[in-house]
């Protein structure tokens, strides 16, 4: 096994923000009440209206998938790898036509796999989204609120925040927070403008340094948003969250909150995250195009009880 890349010595995802400064900054953002049903959460925001406008972006034809391989080898960001063997090699079944059929199977909530967080996957302080007890509504049969079978699929104007493009760098270091200001300042460079209903997406080059340097843990360093975006997010009115990390800069810079963008964007607001894209593609696309926005599509599997979703994200510009 090769040696991990290094990674920076003290990362720069400050300033620190205290636990207090959190919660008040939760209870800000939170949009409990506001829609039904309440377990589609900010997904209740894309309207057929919001379908045509994502519509009329595809100009080109050319789509763009986001999903990550299957990913079955073990390494330090793939702690549980996916399963893949086959069940049939035209041996078990009638002598013609032969049949060749295989399984596959997967822990998906970790870095190894492209996947979509439902509601029900994160909770704060033992509430879900909408103030539902998370003890009282998840149980060893699945979620029984906020399941990401009550989501279905969704088709709506994505926005590539692209801040190595941005920047003018391969990828943003591990440990890299992007800021309410980055975000704001690539708008402008970019030439978008994220609005209702809209899926955004950050692209830090997370996996072209993975390519040229090797894998690390990107829990202990990754680039990702700092919780001072959240309030400009909101603002918007934003319908989904990705990228090529978990969205939450790693480590986190509030006291005691592991993943505070999961527990704003989820659990406060109602969004659904996006985890571990392959962006790289989407990224190559959109400068060539000249543009970083196109429709964008996501369809979770249909899982009862589910608390998310191994999913592939298509881009169609």
């Amino acid at each position: 096994m090769t040696d991990s890349p290094p990674l920076l010595s003290e990362p720069d995802n400050g300033p620190r923000i205290s636990r207090e400064e959190f919660d008040r900054l939760f209870e800000t953002l939170k949009t409990w009440g506001r829609w039904a049903p309440a377990d589609r959460g900010a997904w209740n925001r894309v309207t057929a209206e919001h379908v045509q406008r994502a519509a009329a972006l595809v100009r080109t034809g050319v789509v763009v998938p986001m999903a990550l391989p299957w990913n079955t080898v073990p390494g330090p960001d793939n702690g549980r790898p996916a399963l893949h063997y086959m069940s049939d090699l035209g041996d078990v079944e009638a002598p013609e036509p032969t049949c060749h059929k295989d399984f596959i199977a997967v822990d998906y909530h970790g870095k190894g796999v492209s996947h979509l967080d439902a509601l029900s996957h994160i909770a704060y302080q033992g509430q879900l989204y909408d103030g539902h007890t998370a003890a009282e509504v998840v149980d060893a049969k699945g979620a029984h609120f906020g399941a990401v079978s009550s989501l279905g699929p969704l088709v709506t104007k994505g926005v590539l925040v692209d801040m190595p493009a941005v920047l003018g760098t391969d990828w943003l270091e591990p440990g890299k927070a992007v800021h309410a200001d980055d975000v704001l300042a690539s708008e402008k460079a970019l030439g978008v403008t994220i609005g209702d209903g809209d899926a955004v997406l950050l692209r830090s080059g997370h996996f072209r340094r993975r390519r040229e340097l090797g894998a690390w843990n990107p829990d202990d360093a990754s680039a990702g948003f700092h919780v001072d975006v959240m309030p400009l997010l909101a603002g918007r009115g934003i319908a989904l969250l990705g990228g090529d990390g978990d969205s939450d800069v790693r480590p986190s810079p509030v006291e005691g909150v592991s993943s505070p963008v999961h527990a704003l964007a989820i659990t406060a607001m109602g969004v659904p995250l996006l985890d571990n894209l392959d962006l790289e593609a989407l990224s190559g696309a959109c400068s060539q195009a000249g543009r970083y926005e196109f429709m964008m599509t996501v369809a979770p599997l249909n899982v009862p009880g589910g608390t998310g979703s191994p999913v592939s994200p298509v881009a169609v510009l």
